[in-house]
């Protein structure tokens, strides 16, 4: 089998047309949509970069692997110990690109990724690496001359697995200025409201409306606040933009299948390694919490044997790896928390999970519980931000995450909390029954690795002794701009939110 995945960085799926969008950013990925099966609840189990793609390519959570963070401890696989044999490929521990290796395929990566975040275990199982060597500011241009001449080696071969990474909607927004501005013309999303941008101004938080990731001020297609209408419209034109240059470029790869005759022959996969937040709880162009923007991703599935249409199950991004290896007749090794939806793929059939628990430990310490229309957001540390313990949204009715029903609805919030100790629960007995993706034999086996994040002073870009933050320094400025009760905040709590429940519920101040 052909399986080529396109791994878009920072893609949320509503902006996209085939998801939704009212912009055409993406009329090479709708083709595919169209003719092929679309995944609407389909999520990261572990955000943003390293701790996603960490688990896909090992079908692990990050639970079991003790990868959730960008650095210290849990930014590294957690190792298997006396267990490990001299060859760790025929291990049940065994990457997606060795198990499909195993069944006679050319495997190969084009990414900058494993350089960017120092993750040489993604690489394992591949055949050839390439790095595309601008640490993921590369835009589509640099990337896609890799993946032709890759092809032009290999398209016509029986069996390969190219995994091809682009970076244009990651921040910062840098889509070659000669392209032009497509979206000048046409209306921006009507959320947020300048009402909404002008309270979340006067709030506070790293990648805020104050206070954007924007790194050169130079930039054009980057405003270097979001407090104005106008300012949003020209941050998300600079968003959407890089779509629509992806877009363009994925449209190549596919001519360069059709121009080898092997197009329809071949498993084309358009998914990311994480979304991102537009305004939602007042963060921009960034991937800081385990909500509904940063954790859900879009999966287009498109190839011989397909069944066309749409799947609104739930499912984990690290479902998808036993999916290819079953699709391609291979062997899933026994150690991966994956689940298999071949059935979905090839046979339309629901196979999906009741719920989804997700979380983040890079840039705030938190969460998400996701079943029905709800999402609950349980936060520990929240990387510097306005955050709740507890936050409850109906996804159906507030898709931007603006009205947090958990004072209204504790019923709803208790549910879900039980859902999370149950999910928890069962995740660190596997590590005690040696089952699935845990690891038993790693010393520090037994331990929550949230919880290890906690312990080492919070998420690496939201504590304090990191180049990411600094919290007098972050303080003094919330001072300087008039903000001093939540300089005050800041000081006081360092990130880490008070965890009296029970409390907030009830109404009490939990942070006085």
């Amino acid at each position: 089998m052909r399986i080529l995945v396109i791994d878009c960085d920072s893609l949320r799926p509503d902006h996209l047309g085939c998801y939704g969008y009212h912009r055409d950013t993406s009329p090479t990925i709708d083709s595919l949509a169209e003719n092929g099966r679309r995944f609407t609840n389909y999520y990261v189990s572990d955000a943003p970069c390293l701790p996603s793609r960490t688990a896909f390519f090992g079908s692990r959570f990050g639970i079991h692997s003790g990868v959730i963070n960008h650095g210290g401890v849990n930014a590294e696989l957690r190792q298997r110990g006396h267990r490990r044999n001299t060859n760790t490929s025929t291990d049940g521990y065994r990457s997606l690109p060795t198990a499909l290796r195993d069944v006679g395929h050319e495997t190969a990566l084009i990414s900058p990724f494993p350089q960017r975040h120092g993750a040489w275990h993604t690489v394992d199982g591949f055949d050839r690496w390439i790095d595309t060597g601008e640490r993921g500011f590369e835009s589509a241009d640099v990337t896609y001359p890799f993946a032709e001449s890759w092809l032009d080696d290999h398209a016509t071969e029986d069996d390969w697995y190219l995994h091809v990474n682009f970076w244009d909607p990651h921040a910062p927004y840098d889509t070659p200025i000669e392209y032009g501005y497509p979206f000048e013309d046409e209306p921006a999303p009507e959320w947020p409201d300048q009402e909404t941008l002008e309270e979340q101004y006067e709030s506070y938080g790293l990648h805020s409306a104050r206070e954007p990731p924007v790194w050169d001020d130079s930039l054009p297609r980057q405003p270097s606040e979001i407090g104005t209408r106008e300012e949003y419209v020209e941050w998300i034109d600079g968003y959407d933009t890089g779509i629509k240059y992806m877009d363009d470029y994925i449209e190549k790869l596919l001519d360069q299948l059709r121009a080898a005759g092997v197009f329809e022959e071949t498993l084309v996969v358009v998914t990311a390694d994480h979304g991102e937040n537009q305004g939602e709880l007042n963060v921009y162009g960034n991937h800081v919490t385990a909500d509904d923007k940063t954790n859900r991703i879009p999966l287009i599935v498109h190839g011989p044997g397909v069944a066309e249409g749409v799947d609104d199950d739930f499912y984990y991004h690290l479902d998808l790896p036993p999916t290819l290896v079953d699709l391609a007749g291979g062997e899933v090794p026994e150690r991966w928390d994956g689940r298999s939806f071949a059935e979905s793929v090839t046979d339309g059939e629901s196979d999906g999970r009741e719920y989804l628990v997700v979380g983040q430990g890079a840039l705030s310490a938190m969460r998400a519980v996701r079943w029905d229309d709800w999402i609950l957001l349980r936060t520990y540390h929240d990387g510097i931000r306005e955050l709740d313990p507890v936050e409850l949204y109906d996804l159906a009715e507030d898709p931007h995450e603006t009205t947090n029903l958990a004072r209204d609805r504790p019923d709803v919030v208790r549910k879900g909390l039980a859902m999370l100790d149950q999910w928890v629960s069962e995740r660190l007995m596997e590590v005690a029954h040696d089952r699935n993706g845990a690891n038993p034999e790693h010393e520090r086996a037994p331990a929550d690795p949230l919880w290890e994040v906690l312990h080492e002073g919070g998420p690496f870009q939201g504590r304090t002794g990191t180049r990411w933050f600094d919290a007098e320094e972050y303080a003094e400025t919330l001072r300087e701009t008039g903000r001093d009760e939540h300089a005050e905040r800041v000081l006081e709590y360092e990130g880490y939110v008070p965890q009296d429940v029970e409390g907030y519920l009830d109404g009490e101040d939990i942070w006085s």
